[in-house]
């Protein structure tokens, strides 16, 4: 019995050290833009069904006759972690390559190995051949390019890219769009800023910002992280002391399994 409350604890340790290392990332992350932060879920470990009779339960040869039987739970284990898309503070920054997504969507980028990924950081920049990329210089989807004798570019909220030209005429360069998938949650994070579809989050389902079901975008801003710098600190103490807890379990059982041996000895 004393290494099952060993086991248990331990597992309850090492679940609490899980969380951490979540809530951890979650605060280092709290200035990134368009970060959406992690939460960790977990699950109970099997039950074993114990006997409320110990004397029969353990006593050979004796049939146990009780009906009523204790559940005894082995523990606890990290299930998964999840993203929570809760749109994160629209800040304006007043630079005209900034653009952030209010609602729901991700701008859809072209790796460089000519797979897609998708991100909700919209701090972007031009490379030298003119195109709009991110700060990894991954090309913004589908394809803009400037030119040269560009003055400045405006960004509609339904994605509508216009530049006005050194002559002081105005011509529409193309069009933002935006993805969005039927599980968020289900994307799969690259680092970087960037997510890639999966099974689980189905696939890509391109519009127009601003239609049904697409959020706007705003040129000038961007998404600020959703973490909340609180609710962080609050859940990193709750689980340092379930963590505290689990450790004085473990001393606990130290201490039972001592004074046993000593009733022996004696």
């Amino acid at each position: 019995m004393s290494e099952r409350a060993l086991r248990t604890a331990a597992s309850g340790m090492y679940a609490q050290q899980i969380n951490i290392e979540v809530i951890s990332n979650n605060i280092a992350n709290i200035n990134t833009t368009g970060y959406k932060k992690n939460k960790a879920d977990f699950q109970d470990l099997m039950y074993q069904q114990v006997s409320i009779n110990p004397l029969t339960s353990s006593a050979p040869g004796v049939e146990d006759t009780s009906t009523t039987k204790i559940q005894i739970g082995n523990g606890v284990k990290p299930s998964s972690t999840i993203k929570l898309f809760m749109q994160g503070d629209i800040t304006p920054t007043n630079n005209q390559f900034d653009v952030a997504i209010q609602g729901e969507g991700f701008f859809q980028v072209r790796k460089n190995d000519g797979s897609f990924a998708y991100t909700r950081d919209g701090s972007f920049k031009v490379s030298a051949e003119g195109r709009i990329v991110t700060a990894s210089g991954y090309t913004l989807e589908p394809g803009i390019t400037l030119s040269p004798d560009i003055s400045s570019l405006s960004i509609g909220k339904d994605g509508t890219v216009a530049a006005n030209l050194l002559d002081g005429s105005v011509t529409v360069l193309g069009n933002i769009e935006l993805a969005r998938f039927m599980n968020n949650g289900g994307l799969i994070a690259l680092g970087d800023n960037l997510y890639s579809e999966s099974s689980s989050s189905g696939q890509p389902l391109l519009g127009t910002p601003g239609d049904q079901g697409f959020g706007e975008v705003h040129q000038g801003y961007l998404e600020s992280s959703n973490v909340d710098i609180v609710e962080e600190m609050i859940a990193m103490i709750a689980a340092q002391r379930a963590y505290e807890i689990n450790s004085k379990t473990v001393k606990t059982v130290e201490d039972m399994m001592s004074m046993a041996n000593n009733l022996k000895r004696a």
